[in-house]
């Protein structure tokens, strides 16, 4: 996540730097989600045949050569490269997916829910590390920015040392062997499609509204270190809620959560629309981070009560393609968005997007009374 957050707070900025065509200033970042997408159900089938702790190893030594490469493109001033750079990124981050599934499985019962949520607490280490770990190296080497991508170099290489000395079981036979409905009959439930949209759509707002957020920010003159202190802070309303979002969905119900995530990332866009001065970003961000916790979270504990377990590796691997597939398409859009309209369109489109998750989420609402436990 560390290397993630450098990533993101830099990769707009290069791509507006080497492109011609300044709308494409966010196609390398869409290219990541597009690769992550496409990564998500290759991946699944890899750690299954080769072993999670050989997999997840296969995953890093992509995701470093595709920090290495991102120098030579820096350092070339070559946009092609560095979307193939990006593309390495993404391949490995579909691969990093797999990691809260694994915590899961590989945990006693008892451990479990305490397992998951030190997988989902890294976030906050990396939400403290990311940001200020781009502006420290973001002049380590001779061009701009390039050094953020050795630091991410390093990081993959500390991962490698980690995985070493890390004995993950391999999966057992039975589930090697799954069977179930087809995931026609799964998709078909509303449940499932509301899952699917809220996850779609909060995660594709988040990255729609974050993505144009550096490059918005350095048109109106802050600075680079402003920008990347405001991520950090959308980072940690990312991850930070994680620690008890849990109790408040068995508390509130899963859709009023949901809800609540909604209503937060609406917040954030009239922050948006309100002004752009720093306090603006600030609080909208961290909205937007602690909405999309709760949208995501709560969007993925409803998915879970729309499979067997025998149908568990299926629903999870295309609720990740859908949700990867839409996340890479706002990314590209949030570049176009902002260079052909404006800061406005890019805010106005993400409410239009939160309005058909409200619609959705109300609709199930509807056809289910969801009491809170006690």
């Amino acid at each position: 996540m560390t290397g993630s957050i450098v990533l993101f707070t830099t990769a707009a900025l290069i791509g507006s730097a080497l492109a011609t065509d300044k709308s494409f200033a966010t196609l390398p970042l869409a290219i990541l989600q597009l690769a992550t997408m496409l990564t998500t159900i290759p991946a699944a089938f890899v750690l299954q045949q080769w072993g999670r702790k050989r997999g997840f190893m296969v995953g890093v030594m992509v995701g470093l050569t595709g920090a290495s490469l991102a120098i030579y493109a820096i350092f070339a001033g070559s946009f092609i490269l560095f979307g193939g750079a990006t593309l390495l990124y993404g391949i490995f981050n579909g691969f990093v997916g797999y990691y809260r599934f694994t915590a899961a499985d590989v945990a006693t019962e008892a451990f479990r829910s305490r397992a998951i949520s030190f997988v989902i607490a890294g976030g906050i280490i990396a939400a403290l590390i990311g940001p200020p770990l781009a502006t420290y190296t973001k002049d380590w080497l001779p061009v701009t920015f390039a050094g953020g991508f050795m630091a991410i170099a390093l990081l993959q290489i500390l991962t490698l040392l980690i995985l070493s000395r890390i004995d993950l079981p391999p999966v057992s036979p039975q589930k090697q062997q799954e069977t179930g409905r087809s995931l026609g009959a799964i998709a078909q439930q509303p449940v499932f499609i509301v899952a699917v949209l809220g996850s779609m759509i909060g995660y594709g707002v988040m990255a729609l509204l974050m993505t144009a957020t550096p490059l918005t920010m350095v048109a109106v003159h802050h600075s680079f270190s402003t920008a990347a202190s405001v991520l950090q802070w959308h980072v940690l309303g990312m991850f930070t809620p994680s620690l008890f979002t849990g109790y408040l969905i068995a508390r509130f119900g899963v859709l009023r959560i949901i809800l609540t995530g909604i209503v937060l990332n609406a917040l954030c866009i009239a922050i948006n629309l309100a002004g752009t001065s720093a306090p603006h970003f600030f609080a909208a961000l961290l909205l937007l981070g602690i909405g999309w916790n709760f949208m995501f979270i709560g969007s993925t504990t409803l998915l879970t009560e729309t499979y067997a377990p025998a149908e568990r590796a299926k629903t999870q691997a295309t609720h990740d393609f859908l949700m990867s597939s839409f996340v890479a398409f706002t990314t590209f859009l949030s570049g176009r968005l902002l260079n052909d309209w404006s800061w406005a369109i890019v805010n106005y489109t993400g409410l239009a997007l939160i309005g058909i998750a409200l619609i959705a989420v109300l609709y199930l609402r509807q056809q289910r009374y969801e009491r809170p436990l006690a």
